[in-house]
């Protein structure tokens, strides 16, 4: 990613325009503008012996296994994928994945001291109520027969596709097990639960970005401060 943005940077430059990044991926945005450290190839036995771990065992089972060799890792991831990854490193490498992540080369593509670094942070009541409404869109506006389409097609559980949130809802919702209303409830319940995971890493990870409110009332000034 950070390859393909430095291209894309050399061209905006080259037309006197102003490049502007905007996403919610925390981790990509600190890679931008604190550095990546590049991790060397994972061996491919090594690789195939996690996925199976992780396949047959569960997320206990991988986090049993990382915690022979990086216990700090064990404790602090809580997702399979991320979990499953720092096995592959520890084991192919022989250093943690923290390790590596402390080292950042080279400079970053733009340094926080030339860019403006923001975080929406909207009130928490106007957060919910549009994830409210986002769920029921959802269910509207095809996320069932998406879902449906994706159930099909028989992957893993432990696929990150599979743990997308509103597959495990809509799920139980065609399996008859709940009802449209409590599909949407858990839906709603989901996301705002995400949310929350989101506005913690933010904090933690990104606390000398500036925050601004992009709700209704406040979406004005937002656009002036951007525009400053």
């Amino acid at each position: 990613w950070l390859r393909l943005v430095e291209r894309e940077l050399q061209e905006i430059r080259g037309l006197g325009r102003l490049p502007v990044f905007v996403g919610g991926t925390g981790l990509y945005f600190k890679a931008l503008t604190e550095g990546f450290a590049e991790l060397p190839d994972i061996d491919p036995g090594v690789r195939s012996r996690c996925r199976s771990l992780a396949d047959e065992g569960g997320i206990e089972a991988v986090r049993q296994a990382l915690r022979e060799k990086d216990p700090e890792a064990a404790g602090e991831l809580k997702d399979l994928q991320r979990l499953t990854r720092a096995l592959e490193v520890v084991l192919s490498t022989g250093r943690t994945l923290v390790d590596w992540q402390r080292e950042a080369h080279g400079e970053p593509l733009l340094p926080a001291d030339r860019c403006l670094r923001l975080v929406l942070a909207p009130p928490r009541a106007w957060l919910h109520e549009r994830i409210a409404l986002r769920a029921q869109q959802m269910l509207d506006c095809g996320g069932i027969d998406e879902v449906r389409a994706l159930l099909q097609l028989d992957l893993p559980n432990s696929l990150p596709a599979m743990r997308a949130i509103g597959v495990k809802e809509i799920a139980a919702l065609l399996a008859g097990e709940i009802d449209r209303e409590e599909a949407e409830r858990l839906l709603t319940v989901a996301t705002r639960q995400y949310a929350k995971r989101q506005e913690t890493w933010f904090r933690n990870q990104m606390a000398e970005w500036e925050r601004l409110d992009p709700s209704a009332e406040r979406a004005d000034e937002m656009a002036k401060r951007i525009a400053e």
